[in-house]
């Protein structure tokens, strides 16, 4: 890693904070994933899939001052970095289409639209 010696250190605590986040984000989607069927469940395993391709390019990165400017204060970036990414983006495409397709009806059944 990149940087002076406290940087480093800092860098390197920080760093198993994200790898925790990114832990704790993929553990409550394989949590959803259990309780899905069919195509929500494929597209949560692609969501699943997007975040640790994300997990990889993050640690991966070997500039101290990265992990300090970026992930010192630990919110949403997790989430930020899959909602920019364009295979999710396109997943949320393809269920509105598909919600705005069908409607399930007070006894169960589909209408179909359009």
């Amino acid at each position: 890693m990149m940087g002076t010696p406290n940087q480093i250190e800092l860098a390197e605590q920080i760093k198993l904070t994200v790898n925790a986040e990114f832990d704790r984000v993929a553990n409550a989607f394989h949590g959803v994933s259990q309780i899905q069927a069919g195509q929500d469940r494929i597209d949560t395993w692609a969501i699943i899939k997007i975040l640790e391709e994300k997990r990889k390019e993050v640690m991966a990165i070997d500039q101290a001052g990265y992990f300090i400017r970026t992930w010192r204060e630990l919110s949403d970036q997790v989430r930020q970095m899959i909602r920019q990414d364009a295979r999710y983006l396109a997943i949320l495409g393809n269920r509105n289409t598909h919600q705005v397709n069908t409607r399930v009806t007070l006894e169960g059944s589909e209408e179909r639209f359009g």
